[in-house]
């Protein structure tokens, strides 16, 4: 899973200018997608965690609850890399417009995607701090945030899937490496969001003990999570002719 961007990167040989198709603002290009793919690859995971805690609460709100809020950590890297981008782009930094914006139907989603995230990210928080007996609107937000963010998310995910795995090991090798010099600055990077999630969450999971209590009452699976899984299914369905690459 990537950013917003899309076209297949360019491979160059050496430097040659400033902002040259074969210059240092082409590699910043690069670097950029190695950043944000290395940030959606730890989020996917991260992500996939969620759900299936999310189908047996009963047992699992624990890791629930300490991925949901640990994930903000790498997901800020992912949304300042891409949101990097964005205003590169259209503050025409010639190489970012060389290599163009995403896909026009990724391009629509993108702002849905982003507002769902924060919800539902937000609102999880939310509902960590207020516990069960003052949740008020925030769970019903919280739901319904979900059923709406799993199509998109998972659209999103299959658009960028196929490439992820290529832009991270690409970081990793030695020809890669001279084309976008920084690959530990971008390891750093992705390390340390993990880790400051990490820490958000054990600082903020004491407040989550009502809720581990109010989960032994026999939770079943969220109907917002099953609902949402079947129109993901319908959603994936009816996009698939898109072309995506």
């Amino acid at each position: 899973m990537k950013s917003l961007g899309d076209n297949e990167p360019v491979y160059i040989s050496e430097p040659t200018g400033m902002d040259g198709e074969r210059g240092e603002g082409w590699t910043g290009v690069v670097g950029n997608e190695r950043l944000t793919a290395l940030a959606g690859a730890v989020l996917l995971v991260l992500i996939l965690v969620e759900l299936v805690s999310s189908a047996s609460l009963h047992a699992l709100l624990p890791i629930h609850i300490f991925v949901g809020v640990g994930l903000s950590g790498p997901l800020f890297v992912k949304l300042g890399s891409t949101f990097y981008r964005f205003l590169r782009y259209y503050s025409r930094s010639p190489a970012f417009v060389r290599r163009g914006p995403p896909r026009l139907p990724l391009r629509v989603l993108g702002p849905l995607l982003l507002v769902t995230t924060l919800v539902v990210i937000g609102s999880g928080i939310g509902l960590v701090v207020t516990g069960p007996a003052q949740a008020g609107p925030l769970l019903p937000l919280h739901n319904l945030s979900v059923l709406i963010w799993l199509p998109i998310i998972a659209i999103h995910v299959c658009a960028y899937i196929w490439k992820t795995p290529r832009l991270v090991a690409d970081d990793w090798r030695k020809q890669s490496t001279e084309q976008a010099p920084g690959r530990g600055l971008r390891l750093i990077v992705n390390l340390g969001a993990l880790l400051a999630g990490a820490v958000a969450a054990t600082l903020l999971f004491p407040s989550a003990t009502p809720w581990v209590a109010w989960s032994q009452a026999g939770q079943m699976i969220p109907a917002p999570l099953v609902v949402g899984l079947i129109v993901t299914a319908l959603a994936l369905m009816l996009t698939r002719p898109l072309r995506w690459r």
